[in-house]
């Protein structure tokens, strides 16, 4: 799969262990290293500041894009290739998404969470033009609970397994890029038991 752009998904936070602000520095020094453009929510604090900051440091491309709001609480990152501002989280998730080719979850919070589940939600519908490799760098086993809820899902019949297999999980920013680049979208239908309800 021809990727040029990876939509990175992260906290703000730098989080508790000195693995998190590590993995996202190998995110970006990795992309950089493909000449792979970074596609982020723009920010210049914790794990988001680290993979914008490791990926230009490495010579790469960083699109940031943010909604007004952020900026004007001054945490939008000033020295990136592009900075987009928005006038909302809807947007900027919307611009994020169609500027790129793929998406990856370092640790986060909420936020992180709910933009990764959004868009491997718009996998399984079938809404990108061009299937989307999804994926998650598990960082110190940091998605352990969350893989297993997916796991669960499944074995309670609300996601079917080829639904399942559109999450891709490495331990390491380069093995996922590696798993991106063989990346063969699955079969899909949208349903569990459609003609049974």
């Amino acid at each position: 799969m021809n990727i040029q752009n990876v939509c990175v998904f992260c906290g703000s936070s730098p989080g508790a262990r000195p693995e998190y602000i590590e993995a996202a520095q190998a995110m970006g020094r990795a992309l950089a290293a493909r000449d792979i453009g970074l596609v982020y929510g723009g920010g210049n604090v914790g794990l988001m500041g680290a993979v914008a900051d490791a990926t230009l440091e490495a010579g790469g491309r960083v699109l940031g894009v943010i909604p007004q709001s952020l900026v004007d609480w001054e945490v939008a990152h000033r020295g990136l290739t592009e900075l987009r501002v928005v006038g909302s989280m809807h947007e900027r998730k919307a611009l994020m998404a169609e500027a790129c080719d793929a998406f990856v979850a370092l640790p986060g919070g909420f936020g992180t969470f709910e933009e990764f589940c959004e868009v491997l939600t718009w996998s399984q519908l079938g809404l990108h033009p061009q299937p989307k490799p999804c994926g998650i760098v598990n960082v110190a086993d940091f998605y352990r609970p969350l893989l297993a809820l997916f796991d669960h899902a499944v074995q309670e019949r609300f996601v079917r397994p080829e639904h399942h297999s559109l999450v891709l999980v490495e331990d390491s920013p380069e093995a996922l890029l590696e798993a991106f680049a063989t990346f063969t979208p699955p079969t899909l239908g949208k349903w569990i038991d459609r003609d049974s309800t």
